[in-house]
């Protein structure tokens, strides 16, 4: 788990290394989602059966139908103070008339005692959630269908909270988990616990690193490390890559006049708008460089189409009820525009377009290359060195 960079990769790493610990055939950890009420499914892993996934999009189930799992880190811990693991099998009470022993602490069990006993059975009853005595039906009736034998069941909790569930079955036929074995699977789960929250922190790390705050939109870092990664499949593969550069009019005005929430509101409604307008472009990178400087990246899609959606923004923008408007400059590898080497070719091109959008106050965006290639006058800016500072003209970002 150590290696793992995500929540995904992280929950395989724990599945594959919990399964070969306890000698499973086939091991799964699911994520309680409280709001959808759901216990969802991230990995599978081992001998899988007919219709299960290694990383199913979505196969999860009524949190309800598995009350042991959200009830029972509050309800039932062992003496180290983590919450226990139990086994259920598939010739248990929903299947017979023996009735699992897992109401009894694993620290309390002979180390190698079956969990389970002659015992009558008792009813099913709704409040249990469709359990039959301390045995989940769905779960006999999930081991039967596939043809396993039997599991052992861990909860896993993050941070005092139930978070999920560990769970490892073998096949039919094999030998049944015992006492000792949802013993050893309680440390196990609280070992996965702990390599996830160190995941999920991570993860949020990295998040936060390429995101916007204010907006959510990606940062001008996120920006950056895709358009070189665009560019390098650019140069094999000629894919067009474009960039669409915006600048907000009228914010400052904004921020004197009527204070700097309304202007941090003009911000995130315009972000919104761009996010809006971006998902119209297949894996576009909506992002705010800084201050009142916006842009899209997009990589695939046509020049055309990525015009189309830059003029969609500007009449959004306009129609924000905040603001002027916005000024939008677009560069694409699919205009003729030269050679594009490196990104900061690219990012003067759009740049250089988008100052010229300001300049003539338009309300639609400014394409670099559209008038005369080599010798529009946006690709002549773009091209130019750069001045001395002091004087009028921009100064591109390097």
């Amino acid at each position: 788990m150590a290696a793992a960079r995500t929540p995904r990769e992280s929950a395989h790493a724990a599945a594959q290394g919990v399964r070969l610990a306890l000698g499973g055939s086939f091991a799964a950890i699911s994520k309680w989602e409280r709001e959808r009420g759901k216990l969802r499914v991230l990995v599978n892993v081992g001998e899988l059966a007919d219709g299960e996934q290694e990383f199913p999009e979505d196969e999860s189930y009524p949190v309800h139908e598995f009350p042991e799992i959200v009830g029972l880190p509050h309800e039932r811990r062992t003496p180290g103070g983590g919450p226990d693991a139990w086994v259920e099998r598939a010739d248990g009470p929903c299947a017979t008339s023996g009735a699992p022993l897992s109401g009894v602490p694993a620290a309390a069990r002979p180390p190698d005692a079956p969990l389970s006993a002659p015992a009558q059975v008792t009813a099913v009853t709704p409040e249990a959630g469709g359990r039959t005595g301390s045995a989940n039906r769905r779960r006999v009736a999930a081991l039967r269908r596939r043809g396993r034998g039997c599991c052992v069941v861990a909860p896993l909790v993050l941070r005092g909270r139930a978070w999920g569930e560990l769970y490892v079955a073998r096949a039919a036929g094999e030998p049944v988990f015992g006492a000792a074995d949802a013993e050893f699977a309680t440390v196990l789960a609280a070992v996965t616990a702990a390599g996830i929250a160190q995941t999920e922190r991570l993860a949020e790390a990295r998040r936060l690193a390429f995101t916007d705050a204010l907006t959510g939109l990606a940062n001008r870092r996120a920006v950056d490390m895709r358009l070189d990664e665009a560019l390098e499949v650019h140069r094999r593969e000629a894919v067009v890559v474009s960039l669409v550069v915006c600048d907000l009019n009228g914010l400052k005005q904004v921020n004197d006049s009527r204070g700097h929430a309304v202007g941090d509101r003009l911000l995130e409604r315009f972000g919104s708008v761009l996010s809006l307008c971006g998902a119209r472009l297949p894996g576009t990178l909506a992002a705010r460089l800084g201050g009142d400087e916006f842009c899209l990246l997009a990589v695939g899609p046509p020049s055309d189409g990525v015009v189309e959606v830059a003029a969609e923004l500007c009449v959004k923008a306009a129609e924000l009820g905040l603001g002027d408007g916005v000024a939008v400059g677009v560069a694409s590898t699919g205009d003729p525009i030269g050679p594009v080497r490196t990104a900061r070719r690219l990012f003067r091109l759009a740049d250089a377009a988008q100052y010229r959008a300001k300049a003539a106050r338009a309300r639609e965006p400014v394409v670099a290359g559209r008038h005369g290639g080599p010798d529009d006058p946006v690709v002549r800016l773009a091209d130019t060195p750069e001045r001395r500072p002091g004087t009028e003209r921009r100064r591109f970002r390097r």
